[in-house]
């Protein structure tokens, strides 16, 4: 069963409170089905994302549904901010979830690349 994109969103925020980095909503989209894409800024000026993984890196034991892919890794705040904006071209129901963690921690499951 795959998990909304608001009741996913608030638990990856509680997840990543509970592991003691700062996260917030960023961007609010479709309660339901709307996309995520998470920004995990370093705080040293990098920022790496992370977005929806493609269908076919799902194996089916996926918890709540939701994997992510690498998008960008240790990019500068400008080239996050033209990803983001050309996200939002093609889909203005999306979801960002920005986190603030040195260690550089996603806190949900990456697809195998």
């Amino acid at each position: 069963m795959r998990l909304t994109s608001d009741f996913f969103v608030s638990a990856l925020v509680r997840r990543c409170f509970s592991e003691n980095a700062y996260a917030s909503v960023v961007s609010k989209g479709a309660l339901e089905a709307g996309a995520i894409y998470i920004v995990v800024d370093r705080r040293d000026g990098c920022f790496d994302l992370y977005g929806p993984a493609p269908q076919s890196a799902f194996d089916g034991m996926t918890p709540g549904g939701r994997l992510f892919e690498v998008l960008l890794k240790a990019a500068p705040k400008d080239e996050l901010d033209r990803r983001l904006a050309s996200e939002r071209r093609m889909d203005p129901d999306v979801w960002i979830v920005e986190i603030e963690d040195r260690e550089g921690r996603v806190f949900w499951d990456l697809a195998d690349s």
